[in-house]
Parts: C-alpha cells; sequence; structure tokens
C-alpha cells in the first residue's frame, strides 16, 4: 500500500470531501507500515475497501414549523463497515452537516468502536437541520419526520443509533417515539442514549466525558503526572464538556475555562458544582451562548467575546466541541499559556497542523477516536442491558467504563511505542484498531 496513491485516487473520486479525505489520511498515514508488512491484506484489497462506506442513505426530511411554513432538510445515514458487529454511531443535527462530515465521522467510529473491545461496526448519521432557536415542538416535529424517513434502515441487530452534536436525551426520546409507532414493537435496544425509565443506562449522559477523564488519566499516569491540581480548559458546553467537567472536578482539576461559538468563560477559581449543572440548561434552551454562564454567575466568570478556551492558561486542554475546532495557531497559544497535554474529546477536534505542533514541542496529545471510545462504549453496554431486560447500577456501568478506557490505554501504549520509548497516541489507536478491522475483513471474505 502507497498512502499517497490512494489518496490520489480519493481526492479525484470524492473532490471538496476534505473532512473525510483528512481522516482517511491520518489513519492510512499511521498504519503504512503495519499494512505492508502483511501481503494478505494487500492481495484482499483491503484499505480500498475499508475506505469505501458500506451504504449511504440520502432523504429529504420535511416538516412544518411553528409558524405553519413548510420546512425542508436532507437527512442521512452512513452505514460505514459492519466486520465486527452491527452498525453503531450517533445522529448529528446541525447546519454544516454535510456528506462529507459525515463520512469522515462513520470512518473514525468504525476504529473508535474497534477500540472499545465491544462488537461494534461504524456508522454516523445525521442532517442539516440547525436546532439553534428551534422551540421544543418544532424540534419533536422534526425528529418525527426524521424518523419517518430512517427506521427501516435501523434495528437492534442492524444498525443502532446513538445522540451526538445537537441530538441529545430529548432528540432520542422523540425519534424512538416515532419509531415504535412505526415498527409496532417496543424494541428499545434500537437506539442509545435513552431516558433512564425506557431503557437508558445509568451513566450515559456522562459517559463520553467520563470516560475522556479516565483515558486523560491513564495518560497523565503513564507519563509520571497527575490530573489532580492542573488547570483544564473546555471547549463546548454540550453533554460531552459537561461530563468532561464534572469528572476533571471529581478528580481534583480545576476546570478554569469553558467556550462557545460566542467566545470563553474564564473561571479564574474553578467551575462548581452550580455551574456544571446549568451547562445542561445551556445546552437545552437552544441559544448556543456561553455568556449565559457570565451572566448566571458574574461573580465567577469572566466572558470575553471571540476568544477561544485556548487563550486562558492552563495546563490541559480539552476540546469537546466540534472537528478542526483547535488550528496550529491555537495550539501554539496553548504552548505559550503553559499548556503540556492536549485530548482530543470531540472527533478529529484538532487540525493536522496543531497534532504535528503538540507531538514536535512536548506537547502530550491522544487523539478522539481513543479519548471519546467512553460515550459509545457505554452505548454497548446500554444495548447489552436492553437485549438482556436488565438494568446495571451506576457503580456497575462506571467499572465496565474504566476497564474498557483501561483497555484502550492499553493498546494504545501497545501499538504506539516507539523505539525511543516515547508513546504516539496517534499511531497506537489507529493501528490497533485497523488491526481489528482488517482481520475481521479478511476472514469474512471478499463481500
Amino acid at each position: 500500500m502507497k498512502t499517497n496513491d490512494i489518496m490520489a485516487r480519493l481526492r479525484a473520486k470524492y473532490p471538496g470531501e476534505n473532512e473525510y479525505l483528512q481522516a482517511v489520511q491520518e489513519v492510512l498515514e499511521s498504519v503504512e507500515e503495519v499494512y505492508n508488512q502483511h501481503p494478505e491484506f494487500e492481495k484482499a484489497k483491503i484499505v480500498e475497501r475499508m475506505v469505501e462506506p458500506d451504504r449511504i442513505f440520502t432523504f429529504r426530511v420535511t416538516w412544518v414549523d411553528d409558524n405553519g411554513e413548510v420546512q425542508t432538510n436532507t437527512g442521512y445515514r452512513v452505514q460505514f463497515n459492519s466486520a465486527i458487529g452491527p452498525y453503531k454511531g450517533g445522529l448529528r443535527f446541525h447546519r454544516a452537516v454535510t456528506p462529507s462530515m459525515l463520512k469522515f465521522l462513520g470512518f473514525e467510529q468504525t476504529f473508535k468502536n474497534a477500540l472499545t473491545t465491544l462488537p461494534m461496526g461504524g456508522a454516523k448519521g445525521g442532517s442539516d437541520f440547525d436546532p439553534v432557536g428551534k422551540s421544543n415542538d418544532e424540534i419533536m416535529r422534526f425528529c418525527q419526520a426524521f424518523m419517518l424517513e430512517l427506521w427501516q434502515c435501523i434495528g437492534p441487530d442492524q444498525d443502532i443509533p446513538a445522540g451526538d452534536v445537537g441530538v441529545g436525551g430529548r432528540e432520542i426520546g422523540y425519534l424512538y417515539g416515532m419509531y415504535k409507532k412505526l415498527a409496532r414493537q417496543y424494541n428499545t435496544g434500537v437506539l442509545t442514549g435513552k431516558g433512564s425509565t425506557w431503557g437508558g443506562s445509568i451513566l450515559r449522559p456522562e459517559a463520553t466525558g467520563f470516560g475522556a477523564l479516565y483515558f486523560t488519566q491513564n495518560l497523565l499516569h503513564k507519563a509520571g503526572k497527575d490530573i489532580k491540581g492542573c488547570r483544564v480548559a473546555v471547549s463546548g458546553f454540550g453533554n460531552v464538556a459537561w461530563g468532561a467537567c464534572k469528572k476533571a472536578t471529581e478528580l481534583g482539576a480545576k476546570v478554569v475555562a469553558v467556550s462557545g461559538p460566542d467566545g470563553v468563560c474564564e473561571i479564574p477559581d474553578g467551575i462548581t458544582p452550580e455551574m456544571i449543572d446549568y451547562m445542561l440548561v445551556m445546552r437545552a434552551s437552544n441559544r448556543n451562548r456561553v455568556e449565559d454562564m457570565a451572566e448566571k454567575f458574574p461573580g465567577a466568570c469572566k466572558f470575553t467575546a471571540g476568544k477561544k478556551a485556548w487563550s486562558v492558561k492552563c495546563d490541559v486542554a480539552l476540546p469537546c466541541a466540534f472537528q478542526n475546532e483547535l488550528s496550529e495557531d491555537d495550539a501554539r497559544e496553548l504552548k505559550e499559556n503553559g499548556c503540556w497535554c492536549c485530548c482530543e474529546v470531540s472527533n478529529m477536534g484538532c487540525q493536522p497542523g496543531a497534532i504535528h505542533f503538540f507531538q514536535h514541542n512536548g506537547v502530550l496529545f491522544a487523539p478522539g477516536k481513543a479519548v471519546n471510545a467512553g460515550g459509545v462504549a457505554t452505548s454497548g453496554l446500554e444495548m447489552t442491558q436492553n437485549a438482556s431486560h436488565i438494568s446495571w447500577s451506576g457503580a456497575e456501568v462506571d467499572a465496565k467504563l474504566h476497564f474498557i478506557m483501561d483497555s484502550i490505554h492499553e493498546q494504545c501504549v501497545k501499538y504506539g511505542t516507539q523505539p525511543d520509548g516515547t508513546i504516539d497516541y496517534v499511531k497506537g489507536a489507529n493501528i490497533a484498531g485497523f488491526m481489528k478491522v482488517a482481520t475481521a475483513m479478511l476472514e469474512q471474505g471478499i463481500v
């Protein structure tokens, strides 16, 4: 395999699909050496098959807003790879959703799910519907219209969507309500991230953020450090950032910055439990403003418009918002502000230039497919509970999440340890996930 040759073909075939091409290139560069040690992979054209999704569903979503006006959006489901299990991945509702974005996310999800040790394939879906400023009734009507088109493509042993950006517990509830009506069966395992009263798993809302901090703590311990006492900067204020802030605080860190699209809230004395709870209110408001936190807690927060979390002095940076949110310039600013560790919690949260800067300037770095895998891992645990018609306690779920994140870290160390003893977590995560999926594809024949 020659990465440059494959990427040249993909760029010619999919011009302009920048997020997807970026994700594929990062993985292929990491696995090229080990791939070429396996001639059986080359003979079966594993890479050429792996970089193409199994199928993509595209559909129109028509709904009526509160003014009685008919609105039309586009919905998608990218079923990327099912070599190790049924398709599994979130739904994203955001105005910037495109096929390229969802292909990148589905490709990343394939390897992330492989890292969890659970039998789950990779998928992603969503719509260019923008929830910002929409009423609760409008969101309900959109979710119902979206599921009207999606329901025949999913199932508990076929494809199990979950939440993602713009899709939380409320949206999952509306989506499932319509699915149940259409399918005429109470099959809670078809969606994850459900309410606790009807099949949801305890700790699922917190799981991505909690798992990210468990992984970060493992990384720091491996480097002879600890998160206790560290200043942490976080981007975003959705479920992921909320869980990360909550667990970071529990582990003794001080979250000193939370940002949104409008700017950053600096919190010199560290985020409080009341502020963490208020993040859920901010997310549910659909206003998409972090300034609301400064207005709610004027004595403890200082809001600066147009700035990012990376402008605040910190030890550890946790991008939790969106892909490519952290640029090389941001990485340089972080380094200047004393940051010595960055763990991606959002999917592909750092641009390639930022990753290269971190890796060549002594900043510990780990990629999203390893760091944020706790969310989909706990979704997998939710699927197991649904299939068994049981519900585990919070302590049981947390113990299993700990085990999974420890296992992911061990895989990264195993495949990412370099001759000089340093650990390339990007290479480690990519190779570990790739080898599991590639081996399964090989053993299942040319399909």
